[in-house]
Order: C-alpha cells, then sequence, then structure tokens
C-alpha cells in the first residue's frame, strides 16, 4: 500500500466502547453514587458527613452520566490524526511521536499510551480516551482487539512517517 492508495477520509481503524464494558462500567458507578446516597440519607452519621456522602454519590451519578455520554462516541484513525465521531481532534499525525502497548505503560485498561512532540491541552473522554500534556491515553471500556489493531496502524504510520519503514 502506499500513500496514493489512502484517502484521507476512510478511517484507517475504528475503536468503540464494547457494549458490555460500557454498560458494566456505567452501572458500577451508578450503583456506587446510589449506594452512597443511600448510607447518606439512612446511616446515622453527622451533617458534616450526610453532607459529604450526599456530594460523592451525586459526582459518582454525574460521572456514571459522563461515561455513558462519552463511550458513545467512536474513535477514527485518519492518515491525518485520530478523531472521534463527535469531530474532537484527539491527535494530529505529526504531533504523534511514539505509541506504548507495553505491560508497564501507564495506559488505560485495554488501549495504550501516546506521546506526542509537544504539549496539549487536557481533555477527557471517560472510558475512552483522556489527554494531559504530552501523553494521550486511549481505551478503557474499548474492546482490546480494536485496541490493539489501531495501535499497530498508529505505530505502522509512524514508522513510515519517520523513515522506517518503505512501501
Amino acid at each position: 500500500m502506499t500513500d496514493a492508495d489512502v484517502d484521507a477520509d476512510t478511517p484507517l481503524a475504528r475503536l468503540r466502547a464494547s457494549p458490555p464494558r460500557r454498560a458494566f462500567g456505567t452501572g458500577v458507578l451508578g450503583l456506587l453514587g446510589l449506594l452512597l446516597i443511600w448510607l447518606a440519607v439512612t446511616a446515622g452519621p453527622t451533617l458534616p458527613w450526610r453532607l459529604v456522602l450526599l456530594a460523592l454519590g451525586g459526582g459518582a451519578l454525574a460521572g456514571a452520566i459522563r461515561v455513558w455520554q462519552a463511550t458513545k462516541a467512536t474513535l477514527l484513525l485518519y492518515p491525518h490524526g485520530l478523531v472521534d465521531s463527535d469531530g474532537r481532534v484527539v491527535a494530529e499525525m505529526d504531533e504523534i511521536k511514539a505509541v506504548d502497548r507495553g505491560m508497564f505503560a501507564f495506559k488505560p485498561s485495554n488501549g495504550f499510551l501516546m506521546t506526542l512532540t509537544a504539549p496539549a491541552g487536557r481533555a477527557w473522554a471517560p472510558g475512552l480516551w483522556w489527554r494531559v500534556g504530552r501523553r494521550v491515553g486511549v481505551g478503557g471500556v474499548t474492546s482490546s482487539a480494536e485496541a490493539r489493531a489501531m495501535a499497530d496502524v498508529l505505530s505502522v504510520l509512524i514508522a513510515r512517517r519517520d523513515g522506517g519503514l518503505r512501501t
């Protein structure tokens, strides 16, 4: 495959949330929120502790809603970079320095870590990807096979760009 064979509008790889993992992750977080609120209402702690439990429970419920909404999106890898289906650019291909799928990498579950050449703004789609400084973590409630395939395609694109692979 040469650069001429690649259509810039056709995704090279897709990564979406696995429906069972999405439901389980959201359900556990929502259940934690409900449990904390139930403890605040029924248990006999002092008023400050009840307020803390209510705040934590509300935060967990809000987090569950955010995870459910964020994991509706799909990550799409194009020759120009990684974009989510909502149109947010996760990382431009020119900015991606390396991809790490190693066991000891600080990466999301079932995912991989990308290192960028320059710091980018913070962004987060819980359960799907996060970006802090020069690091971008992709994965979470995603399919490990799809994440592995995307990481492999990214590695090949980086190697080709840097002159390590010839076609």
